[in-house]
């Protein structure tokens, strides 16, 4: 059985220490330009330098998008972008467009093509197309059923890389012109509003103004607003078909939902390589990762019979507040680093990157500015307070909502 890589989001790069802590073996990221995800914090050069050496100190690859669909206002400065890019050995690029596929050859020769999602790959002979042209990866489509992936893996041509988690888009992979037709943000490049998640009504021609319900509710319906995908408990399944590489998607989330979804499934490949998978533990790797903001999980179009669309509403579920992040733990003194309001007495659960899950309930604080102990902290503030046990960096604090 083939050990995939677990592949995480990094949105900047706060995100990207979380995902190498939590166990990813890889990274995926965008340059301030070229990215499907505008809206992400992203990665000036610098950043992108540093992050590359912290994660080469760790044994992590970095992969860097450059996934629009170009038109030629914006070819003029790619190859230079391009070439720098090669220069510092990132290690792989993300790319959808032909044009760019063929820049990146021109002007990045060193460093190995990812084709993305974006592309549309469907069918193995898609996959040998990309890959009689260079590609050393494909990322499929997100549209294929378990058997479409499995006839892709056992292909014997480029490698295979498949998306198991996070939001899904009501058109091919992500290739919609609804943001840019209602917004004039176009999704191809980055921009995407987010349109399919609002709520639509249907209005008749000869009676303006009378709104009615495509279902029947009051408040309309979400019409083009899709579930999020979860598939840890198919991991066994794709590492048995030789899958790659298994891709988190959310560069745009929080460190928190980072960190979980890459210790969830790094957690599920390291139980499946160990022959410890069981029910069991597929189960606890389904809890945890309902415990993150997400829109209601399903498994997309693994199994070909599943509706994906979400029709009650585009708000997400959020069991619990991301209260904390853990930068430090000496002689008994765990430093927080508040991202939202914690009390004395309060009941968290501590995510570790390699431990067990802990509850802790939040004694006297003493804030680290002024020294003053205090019952209550506020985001951007850290604080200090008294453990028994030995707390990992980068440990997330969480607290219920219930």
């Amino acid at each position: 059985m083939k050990k995939p890589e677990v592949l995480a989001p990094a949105g900047n790069r706060s995100k990207a220490e979380a995902a190498i802590a939590f166990g990813a073996d890889a990274l995926y990221l965008a340059g301030k330009q070229y990215g499907m995800r505008a809206g992400a914090g992203n990665f000036s050069q610098s950043d992108l330098e540093d992050t590359l050496s912290y994660a080469r100190q760790r044994g992590v690859r970095v992969y860097v998008t450059v996934n629009i669909f170009a038109h030629n206002e914006h070819l003029q400065e790619l190859p230079s972008y391009l070439e720098y890019l090669d220069s510092v050995a990132v290690d792989g690029l993300i790319v959808a467009d032909p044009g760019v596929f063929r820049l990146a050859r021109l002007h990045a020769p060193h460093t190995p093509l990812h084709i993305s999602t974006q592309a549309n790959v469907t069918n193995v002979e898609a996959l040998r197309f990309w890959h009689a042209l260079g590609a050393k990866r494909v990322v499929l489509a997100r549209e294929l059923e378990r058997e479409e992936i499995k006839a892709a893996a056992a292909a014997g041509a480029a490698e295979v890389e498949v998306f198991v988690h996070g939001a899904m888009c009501m058109a091919y992979s992500g290739r919609c012109m609804l943001s840019k037709t209602l917004t004039g943000r176009d999704a191809n490049l980055g921009a995407c509003a987010q349109s399919c998640r609002w709520s639509y009504q249907v209005v008749e021609s000869s009676r303006p103004g009378e709104y009615f319900p495509v279902e029947e509710t009051e408040e309309g319906t979400y019409l083009f607003n899709s579930k999020d995908l979860c598939l840890v408990e198919q991991v066994p399944e794709l590492m048995e078909m030789g899958v790659d590489s298994l891709k988190i998607e959310g560069r745009m989330k929080s460190v928190y939902y980072t960190a979980a979804a890459t210790r969830a499934y790094r957690l599920a490949v390291d139980h499946c390589a160990a022959g410890t998978w069981n029910d069991d533990v597929a189960k606890q790797l389904r809890c945890e990762l309902s415990k993150v903001s997400h829109r209601r999980y399903y498994t997309g179009f693994y199994y070909g019979d599943q509706p994906g669309t979400h029709w009650g509403s585009s708000s997400y579920e959020q069991p619990y507040d991301f209260v904390g992040v853990a930068t430090g733990c000496d002689a008994g003194q765990l430093s927080v680093d508040v991202r939202n309001r914690l009390r004395s007495g309060d009941v968290v659960e501590i995510l570790q990157p390699t431990r067990p899950v802990l509850q802790y309930t939040i004694p006297t604080m003493r804030r680290t500015d002024t020294g003053e102990n205090v019952t209550e902290a506020h985001a951007n503030t850290e604080v200090t307070m008294a453990v028994e046990v030995e707390i990992q960096p980068r440990s997330i604090l969480r607290r219920s909502r219930a």
